[in-house]
This record gives structure tokens, C-alpha cells and sequence, in this order.
């Protein structure tokens, strides 16, 4: 075969440097989005994070959306700031000394006398440590104390000792000469201690140490513990009526006899599992002027990023010298963009879902539209993959609490007079109707399905059902009270 020469043109997408890192950023909640910046600055030393701006500062500065179109000409500003013209090449260097001011900073220095130490507050005593503490004040052996607490090793974080201490004697070495009765007195002492029921081997036992620690003067106590021992599975599935029978009592004794008993703590260890919080920056603040409920950023939130001065003042001066910075310099003001297309974005999106969810604000949940990720592209010209981003791990104040965006997305549900209602909103009148119900005849699904039918709403049994086990709220029959 002779070889030759062919000439070809294709089209490829290739996604810049720039590019993914504005879509890395895009899909970044706050604090992702503050501790990545605060890598970047430590890499870079042409920029620098303020911090010394207060949040009257920022209140002052936040930027409000009456509708989608309002942040357009800003959008555009930046979008069209990522040109040629903004790359600085080694070859033709020529500082930009108006950029330079205004998006650089003093250089700050700090004295070391002006800081103060940090105080670390003490751990908080954990399960293991509140029991390993009231061993060391009994007065037992020193082998008993190692039996207990290889026992204490043994609990899982809710206070119970799961396995067997049959299986735990086969597993510890003979030559330690333990055997199951030092474990089965050994557990005696255990389930003494504090807090009540804890070393229970399921939950009848945590309940019945719980009772037998209440003073002997408690009203009905004998009973509870009789209740819990043999028809605590009754009791659970609300046969009040066979419960009475087996006991011989009347309807006030059993309800005496249930409050007791729910007023116990079926994890008594639970209250030692200290996990850290989990705090949440909102990105977008919702207030109300002039009748209509508006989204602002949430200024206190974005990062203040600039260029350090310091730095600049080498490349206005030095920059022969100086062309390891150049590439750095570049990267510093991508970010800065970035960082203001993202901010750009999620207040578009935002404004557009505030201006969807005008009655939602006005009357809650009940009051939800649906609303789909499309409407929000089709609105803002973007891609739905883009609306996913923004609306993922990014959070909104509203008088009515702090919600994720993805939050006033949901389905919708067709209604007999041709609309559409949206899920969140039926979920919020099956809450309603069951919180308003006669406790001692509650509604049943179909019941509730029938109601919803009677105002327009057509949704199945099952939906209800559905919708129902989502909110966590048990059947008719478990709801039932005496």
C-alpha cells in the first residue's frame, strides 16, 4: 500500500485548567469552598486572604435579586473578564497597575504579643470513662476490676453488651483463667453502675434495670416490670385491650403504667457519644421588601480574596527578575474570577428559585410549588448539570429556617382542576391532618387519601403510604392511643 498524506479537521472539547477548577469550585460547599482557598493561598504567595472586614461590612455590601435578569450585566462582566487579554505571558509583561490596586491589600504583620493562647477546652468523658471511673471507686478485687472492664471494652456505643459471654469466654486465653460465672457476677456489678441499664443484653433487660433502680415507692413499678418482661411486644403494637386483660386493670392504671414506661431511655449510653457539630454557612440570606421576598448573598461567606502587595510591587519592579511569579500571578486572578463567577451563579439560581417560591415563604410548606432542575436551566440558560451543582451543599436563610436548595426542588402531583401540587407540600398536609387527628380513632391512609380527594388532591393510598413512612410516622394502629 502506497502511503499518503490526508488532511483532517475535527472538532474536540477540551476543558481548560481554568474551566475545571471554576467547576470543581462550582460543586464546593462553603466550607470546602474557604478550606481549598486557604490551600491555595498557602501555594501562592501573590494572594491573600482578608479577614479583617466585619459583618456590618458585609450586610452593607450584599448583593440583592428581584428577578433572574437582575445579575445579568454582572454575569456578563465576569464571564467576559476570561480573555487573552487578561493572560500575562513571559514574553510581553507589562503589570496591570490598575487591577494591581485595586484587587491588592496592605501586608499585614502581626506581633507575636498580640496573640493570645488558645484555650482547648477539656474532652468530654465518654461511656467508657464514666464507667471505668465509678470502677475505680468500688470496693472490689483488682481481678474483678480487669473482669469488668474487659466488659466495659465489650459495649457498643448505646451502653448494651451484644455478645455472648459464652462466645467471649472461648475467646479470651486460658491462661487467664476466666470462666462464664466470673463474667455472668462480673456483669451484676456492671449493670449497677450509672447510668440505669447500662450492660444490657437487649432491650427488656435495659428496661427492667431501669425499673428496678426507681425507688420501691414508685407508683405501678412492679407492674411495669411485669409488663415489660412478658407483654412488652403487645404493648408495642398498641393491643391495649389485651394488655388489660392479661394485667386485670383499667384504662387509667395502663396509662400510668405505658408513661412509666416510655419515660424510659432505651440507649443509655447515648448521652456520652459527643460527636462534633456539623456547621452550616448559608450562601444566600432571603428577606422580604416591599411585599416581595428577595435573595441576597450572604457576603460574610465568600471568601476576600486579593493580591498581595508585597509580591505585586516585585513584579511592577523586578518582573526581568522576577518570572517565576508570572505564572502564580495568572493563577491568583483565575481564582479571583472563579470565585466571583461561582458567587454570580448560585445568586441567579437562587434568585430564581425565591421567585418560584413566593408562597412558600408566605405560608410554608403547604404552600410549595413544584419545581424542577430544567425550569431553573430553561430560566437561566444553563446546563442542568450546572443547576445540580449549585444547588448541591448550598444553603439559604429564611425566616423559616435554613434549607438546601435541592430542598424546593420535589415532583409534582396532577390536582382535578388541572394543576399540579408538589410533593413537599402533600407531605406537609398528611403531617397536618395526622398532628390535628383524634388520637384514640386515627386516620388511616385511605382515610387520608379520601380527604386529600375531597380538596382537589388525587394521590393513591400507597403515596400516602409512602410519603407517610418518609416523615417517619407509624400506622393508624400504632398511633392509637389508649
Amino acid at each position: 500500500m502506497k502511503p499518503t498524506l490526508q488532511l483532517k479537521l475535527t472538532q474536540q472539547l477540551k476543558l481548560t485548567p481554568q474551566l475545571q477548577q471554576s467547576i470543581r469550585l462550582l460543586q464546593l460547599s462553603t466550607l470546602e469552598l474557604n478550606q481549598e482557598i486557604e490551600r491555595i493561598v498557602q501555594e501562592n504567595p501573590l494572594l491573600e486572604l482578608r479577614d479583617d472586614w466585619s459583618s456590618s461590612e458585609a450586610n452593607n455590601s450584599s448583593e440583592s435579586v428581584e428577578s433572574p435578569r437582575s445579575v445579568d450585566s454582572e454575569s456578563a462582566s465576569i464571564e467576559g473578564s476570561e480573555s487573552e487579554a487578561d493572560i500575562v505571558s513571559e514574553e510581553n509583561f507589562e503589570p496591570d497597575s490598575e487591577w494591581l490596586q485595586e484587587n491588592s491589600s496592605a501586608h499585614n504583620t502581626f506581633e507575636n504579643d498580640d496573640w493570645e493562647a488558645l484555650q482547648v477546652p477539656d474532652k468530654p468523658l465518654s461511656l467508657r470513662g464514666h464507667l471505668n471511673f465509678q470502677v475505680s471507686l468500688s470496693s472490689i478485687s483488682e481481678y474483678e476490676r480487669k473482669i469488668i472492664g474487659l466488659l466495659i471494652d465489650s459495649l457498643n456505643d448505646d451502653g448494651y453488651l451484644l455478645q455472648d459471654l459464652g462466645e467471649l469466654v472461648d475467646l479470651l486465653p486460658a491462661e487467664l483463667g476466666i470462666d462464664l460465672q466470673d463474667l455472668e457476677s462480673a456483669l451484676m456489678h456492671l449493670q449497677q453502675y450509672d447510668p440505669p441499664g447500662v450492660g444490657a443484653r437487649d432491650l427488656k433487660e435495659c428496661l427492667v434495670l431501669q425499673l428496678q433502680a426507681l425507688p420501691g415507692e414508685v407508683t405501678y413499678r412492679a407492674q411495669a416490670i411485669k409488663v415489660v418482661q412478658e407483654y412488652l411486644g403487645i404493648l408495642a403494637s398498641h393491643d391495649f385491650a389485651q394488655v388489660k386483660k392479661l394485667l386485670g386493670c383499667d384504662d387509667l392504671t395502663l396509662k400510668a403504667i405505658q408513661k412509666l414506661i416510655t419515660n424510659l431511655n432505651p440507649k443509655p449510653g447515648i448521652q456520652f457519644n459527643f460527636q462534633s457539630e456539623r456547621y452550616i454557612i448559608p450562601d444566600i440570606t432571603v428577606v422580604k421588601r416591599n411585599g416581595v421576598w428577595l435573595a441576597n448573598l450572604n457576603m460574610s461567606a465568600i471568601p476576600r480574596l486579593n493580591i498581595n502587595h508585597l509580591y505585586a510591587n516585585i513584579l511592577k519592579q523586578e518582573h526581568h527578575s522576577a518570572r517565576g511569579l508570572i505564572s502564580q500571578l495568572n493563577e491568583a486572578k483565575w481564582l479571583i474570577k472563579n470565585v466571583q463567577q461561582r458567587s454570580s451563579t448560585i445568586l441567579k439560581v437562587a434568585g430564581v428559585i425565591v421567585e418560584r417560591q413566593q408562597q412558600f415563604f408566605e405560608h410554608g410548606e403547604v404552600a410549595m410549588r413544584p419545581l424542577v432542575l430544567r425550569e431553573i436551566a430553561e430560566t437561566l440558560n444553563l446546563h442542568e448539570s450546572t443547576v445540580s451543582r449549585v444547588t448541591t451543599q448550598k444553603y439559604m436563610y429564611t425566616p423559616r429556617g435554613i434549607f438546601e436548595l435541592k430542598y424546593f426542588f420535589g415532583s409534582h402531583v396532577s390536582t382535578d382542576s388541572g394543576g399540579a401540587c408538589s410533593a413537599t407540600a402533600i407531605r406537609a398536609l398528611i403531617k397536618q391532618l395526622i398532628q390535628e387527628e383524634n388520637s384514640k380513632k386515627p386516620l388511616s391512609d385511605n382515610k387520608i387519601s379520601t380527604i386529600l380527594e375531597q380538596q382537589g388532591i388525587v394521590v393513591a393510598r400507597r403515596t400516602i403510604a409512602k410519603y407517610r413512612e418518609s416523615l417517619q410516622i407509624p400506622a393508624a394502629n400504632l398511633r392509637k392511643s389508649i
